[in-house]
């Protein structure tokens, strides 16, 4: 295989799954997003066979074959019971609780390259972070913490070797679900997708929580025409970010609040885990959804909240940066993962 062999890595959500892959010096293969349906809803052969097929694809579009595959990575949303198997997540399909996906997948890709293929399982924000930590650190090996507020809050801390914290069962650095200092809010605690109603991070950072910040939000300035508008909530969500950007003052102390509350879980886990970067993602941060001017005034905001609780060396030491990588970090993560779990055994 010699410096053809390339690891590969698949990144599956309920609707979409994503492949990209490495070759061994951790360079991305294609920097071309190759994406199609998961279609989680249809079941676990239909999505074993359509990440396989995607990966084939890809393999062609790239003119490899499966003799040039080390092995595959796949990120994919937590929980998870044991290295592997599936919980219960809020955004897949309850039918996929308890599967044993590490092993179906690593099977169905050994059948398909006429010999063993092994795949390494793992949460997909984590993945995500260890894909933006090689971006961030360069050639160093300082220790990076990423937080990527979306859908949810993927939050994942990146060691010196450039593996994930993943914990036991692969729930380490769930970070989102952890509860907020409601106290410097000035909030009420929110219930949040994991069932939790303490207040999770995730429901005052990301837009899971949207419809109720901007419930209480609008309590606070009932003369602004969304409170009057008849539409469904979900679209007053989704124009927030649009508002924001052409100056209206409540979407914009919106992502005001939702920086700052960013900026004091970074201070919170800093304290954990002591990071010499920290990576900031989402689509928040996706030049192709918002303004330079958006970021610049999120990430100020953000790096402000957290200074003034980070230990002294801590305000010096820390670097901040926005994510490079958007929709391709989590696939390039794993298959990164894969390459450095090969070099290690």
């Amino acid at each position: 295989m010699g410096d053809r062999k390339i690891w590969i890595g698949t990144d599956s959500g309920a609707t979409t799954s994503k492949v990209g892959g490495v070759d061994a010096s951790g360079e991305p293969v294609s920097t071309k997003l190759s994406q199609r349906p998961t279609d989680a809803h249809k079941g676990k052969d239909h999505v074993l066979r359509g990440w396989l097929e995607a990966i084939e694809s890809y393999l062609a579009e790239n003119g490899r074959t499966w003799d040039d595959v080390g092995g595959v990575g796949l990120a994919i949303p937590g929980p998870f019971l044991a290295p592997g198997v599936l919980g219960l997540a809020a955004n897949l399909p309850k039918e996929l609780d308890g599967w044993d996906v590490g092993s179906d997948y690593s099977r169905t890709l050994s059948k398909a390259a006429g010999r063993p293929i092994k795949v390494t399982v793992g949460n997909d924000g984590n993945y995500g972070g260890v894909a933006e930590a090689r971006l961030a650190r360069g050639n160093g090996s300082g220790t990076v913490l990423m937080l990527a507020p979306g859908s949810g809050l993927g939050v994942a801390y990146v060691d010196d070797r450039g593996l994930p914290l993943d914990g036991a069962s692969l729930v380490g650095m769930e970070a989102g679900h952890m509860p907020a200092p409601l106290h410097l809010l000035g909030m009420p605690a929110f219930t949040c997708g994991c069932g939790r109603d303490w207040g999770c991070v995730e429901a005052y950072t990301t837009i899971s929580g949207l419809p109720q910040l901007l419930a209480v939000m609008l309590e606070r300035h009932p003369e602004h025409p969304l409170a009057s508008s008849t539409l469904p909530v979900k679209d007053k969500v989704l124009s927030l970010r649009t508002l924001a950007q052409s100056g209206d003052p409540l979407a914009t102390g919106i992502f005001d609040f939702q920086a700052k509350a960013l900026g004091l879980h970074v201070a919170v886990l800093a304290m954990a885990v002591d990071p010499e970067y920290v990576v900031i993602g989402g689509g928040l941060m996706d030049p192709e959804a918002t303004t330079a001017a958006f970021r610049e005034r999120y990430m100020r905001i953000l790096q402000e909240s957290a200074h003034a609780r980070l230990w002294p060396s801590q305000r010096v030491r820390i670097k901040y940066s926005q994510a490079r990588l958007g929709d391709l970090s989590q696939a390039i993560g794993a298959a990164l993962v894969a390459l450095y779990n090969d070099e290690r055994r």
